[in-house]
């Protein structure tokens, strides 16, 4: 009994430590460096809260290297008419003759008149006035100031229909996408998002995106909403649109996820990263092998020094040194950065130890 008991123990130790070197789910991290010093368009650069800072100021990848959005800059309560404008006129008079309004009535309304590419409008009587470039109260006295030639206890009340110059585009990503006229210089652009219903939940990451003048402004909507200061002043003319965020680095390795990770905002720290891939693998990972690589472009190296030192770059990360973990923290992330978290040599060979062990005091206990 004792040695059919003995033959099956050997046997599953054998099974065990064979096992040690079936295929992983990732790479150690001395097979991803150790064979740099072959290859000559590859370094591996240590990041340490020393050198973090001067890493920080290589060029960026990916992308442009951060977000276009322009100062937020408050604005007067009112609008300024300009071409395409919509005004419409109401006069009062109450004079028993008037030359303006019927006998039977005290006031007449001129229809809607569209402020012209030159800035004026027609009125009765007194033809062509200059309004554009005003606020409607400016306006209406210039045009109630000219009726006092003709009727001089005339009044004059305007109200303004904005045309494209006065209005927002919301173009796509909302729920009710459409145009929203301004009523002042001073509306922000998370009350127009708001008036055209909010953002559509089918959009993953979104990202704003403001066309204006010919130039295009971007901004996670993340950090919109969560930075006071983002909340910018909208102008007429301006067209919003709502995009998914298509920048991402991959995420690979003994973490608790494999995938690819959107920016949801405009930084992420190499521990950030492992914190949004579901944090290391008690099991697998090597906490002194985490790997941030990145490829440059040929004109941005600088062997010198001044930026790396090779195109293609391996950042090391040594997690169980305090020097280390500050570097991680604040190190940038890129998008297209690939982040792995290397599998350590020597913990699957204690786990098998360790169930030898078991198995050995099983053994004698059967014994």
């Amino acid at each position: 009994m004792r040695q059919i008991a003995g033959f099956v123990l050997a046997t599953i130790v054998c099974a065990l430590l064979a096992s040690c070197t079936l295929p992983r789910g990732s790479a150690v991290k001395a097979e991803i460096t150790g064979d740099t010093d072959e290859l000559p368009d590859i370094t591996v650069q240590e990041v340490t809260r020393n050198n973090v800072n001067e890493i920080g100021k290589w060029p960026s990848t990916g992308w442009h290297g951060h977000y276009h959005w322009f100062a937020r800059a408050s604005g007067p309560e009112s609008i300024l008419l300009k071409p395409g404008d919509k005004v419409l006129l109401t006069i009062w008079d109450n004079q028993a003759n008037s030359l303006l309004i019927a006998l039977e009535g005290r006031n007449v309304q001129v229809r809607p008149i569209e402020v012209s590419a030159s800035g004026t409008v027609f009125v009765p009587y007194i033809s062509q006035v200059t309004i554009g470039g005003m606020t409607p109260d400016q306006a209406r006295q210039v045009i109630q100031d000219k009726l006092t030639a003709i009727a001089p206890s005339a009044q004059v009340q305007i109200e303004v229909k904005s045309g494209q110059r006065n209005s927002v585009d919301m173009v796509s990503g909302f729920r009710t996408p459409g145009t929203i006229e301004l009523t002042n210089r001073n509306t922000s652009i998370l009350s127009v998002i708001s008036k055209s219903g909010g953002i559509l939940e089918s959009v993953q990451n979104p990202v704003v995106r403001l066309m204006r003048d010919g130039q295009r402004y971007e901004i996670p909507v993340d950090s919109l909403l969560h930075d006071p200061t983002k909340n910018v002043t909208v102008r007429g003319g301006d067209k919003i649109i709502i995009d998914e965020q298509d920048q991402y680095f991959i995420g690979m390795g003994a973490t608790n996820k494999e995938e690819l990770v959107y920016f949801d905002r405009e930084e992420i720290t190499a521990l950030e990263s492992i914190s949004m891939l579901g944090g290391l693998q008690d099991t697998r990972a090597n906490p002194k092998g985490l790997l941030v690589m990145r490829q440059y472009k040929p004109e941005d190296v600088k062997p010198n020094g001044g930026g790396p030192a090779a195109p293609y770059v391996i950042f090391t990360f040594d997690l169980t040194a305090a020097d280390g973990l500050f570097g991680a923290n604040n190190f940038q992330v890129n998008p297209d950065d690939i982040v792995l978290a290397t599998e350590s040599a020597l913990k699957p060979a204690q786990a098998v130890i360790a169930l030898v062990g078991s198995l050995f005091a099983i053994n004698n206990i059967v014994n």
